[in-house]
């Protein structure tokens, strides 16, 4: 008994300190403070752990600074020039040296594949070792990397797990309640302030510091919003400083059943998978939701799938056109203190969850960009390339021009088609080897 009454007074004391110094606060959108003076000494052991990495590295070896493999050295010039100075006009043996290069670089180390797996950081982070560089360094290292262990996995997780169970009962509870009244200003009222509240408090679960900038230009009702994918908890992110209409495809077990209670409160767009193949069933329900100015504003990932936070793959057209008022939204990692990437061919959603949630903390950047609108006389491809490269630049990404599609299927033969049609072109003399401003 006397066992039962000591747990019992330790699981107490445990849910009025997450009450009182993490919940409340985060359901009122305010900080104590706590979370600065974490990151605090976070930035001030990580510093210390760098240095003393590279003085234990510089006895061996030069450290690299580069988080990039530079494995090869590319030449990114157009075909009809990389040709130029191989052949004339007419075919010759040895365009095939010019073809085996590029299959080569492609193999050694090609630009899209890289993109779905975890970016490479220049120094350890106390979390994992992301360099062959970094191996054992020295014992007041080692025991700082053990100490920071039993922090993660005995301080940090049973608190982050108890905040998000809380975070997601709250959610389904509080928007299944709402769901009941009839629609009215209120309704939509108590549904933000919901979805608001259990948002930062799914933040806070994560230790996750965002900064906010250009809050001017936050997507207003109406419109949609459009912004780089690196993981799930990007809705998360995003809904901390304002309230979206998501688009999906709906799910079985806990995730039907979070979406199920969210959409009597708020009208989210969910599809079947059936219904997802219906590129005009989707863009009509779509077009329904922005032509009533009073609904949230639809959160859109362009690019369908998860790309590693180093750069921004090829936007689907389909957002692009729907019409209406497109607010992009660039959001960017900082892979010092976790990584944020999921990679969904190697982790399941709840490997992926425990990872995150034994990370130092979640840290990034969100920058709203000015609205955009379609041009006259621009089709939805153009449009939809305008847009990513507003946010490439903005979140300082790298923009590609490749199919986030490729992460599970094989490359279009269309792709292959475009470098042959250039290559004949060339052989019967319509191509630009000569011209130089082509």
């Amino acid at each position: 008994m006397e066992g039962l009454e000591l747990a019992g007074k330790i699981f107490t004391t445990w849910l009025t300190l997450v009450l009182s110094l993490i919940l409340l606060p985060s359901a009122f959108g305010v900080s104590l403070g706590i979370s600065e003076i974490y990151m605090k000494i976070l930035v001030k052991t990580l510093e210390w752990a760098t240095l003393r990495i590279e003085k234990g590295v510089q006895k061996e070896s030069v450290l690299k600074n580069s988080a990039s493999v530079g494995i090869i050295e590319r030449d990114e010039s157009p075909m009809e020039k990389g040709l130029s100075g191989l052949r004339g006009r007419d075919f010759e043996l040895s365009d095939a040296f010019y073809f085996s290069k590029k299959g080569l670089e492609a193999i050694v180390e090609d630009e899209v594949t890289q993109r779905f797996s975890s970016e490479e950081l220049v120094s350890w982070n106390l979390l994992t070792r992301t360099n062959i560089n970094f191996q054992y360094i020295s014992l007041r290292l080692t025991l700082v990397w053990v100490l920071g262990v039993i922090i993660r996995y005995c301080v940090l997780l049973p608190l982050r797990v108890t905040l998000a169970f809380i975070g997601i009962g709250l959610l389904v509870i509080g928007t299944t309640l709402v769901g009941q009244l009839p629609d009215s200003s209120l309704k939509s009222w108590l549904s933000e302030l919901v979805h608001l509240t259990c948002c930062r408090i799914c933040v806070r679960a994560l230790s996750g510091t965002i900064h906010y900038h250009n809050k001017q230009y936050r997507p207003q009702k109406g419109g949609i919003c459009v912004a780089n994918h690196t993981s799930p908890i990007d809705v998360l992110i995003l809904t901390t400083d304002g309230c979206y209409a998501m688009v999906g495809q709906v799910h079985g077990g806990l995730m039907g059943i979070i979406q199920r209670a969210m959409v009597k409160a708020c009208p989210h767009v969910w599809f079947e998978r059936s219904e997802m193949k219906d590129r005009h069933l989707v863009t009509k329900r779509l077009k329904e939701h922005i032509a009533d100015k009073k609904k949230l504003p639809i959160l859109i990932f362009p690019e369908g799938t998860c790309i590693n936070n180093t750069s921004v793959m090829m936007f689907k057209k389909g957002s692009f056109e729907i019409g209406g008022t497109i607010h992009p939204v660039a959001i960017k990692y900082n892979p010092q203190f976790g990584d944020a990437f999921w990679n969904s061919s190697k982790y399941n959603m709840v490997s992926y969850l425990l990872r995150m949630m034994t990370s130092w903390a979640i840290v990034c950047d969100v920058w709203y960009l000015p609205p955009m609108t379609r041009e006259e006389g621009e089709d939805a491809v153009r449009f939809a390339n305008r847009v990513k490269s507003a946010i490439a630049r903005q979140g300082g990404l790298t923009e590609l021009a490749w199919d986030g599609g490729l992460k599970r299927a094989k490359v279009k033969d269309t792709y292959k088609e475009e470098q042959q049609k250039t290559y004949s072109k060339m052989i019967v003399g319509n191509g630009s080897l000569n011209t130089e401003s082509d």
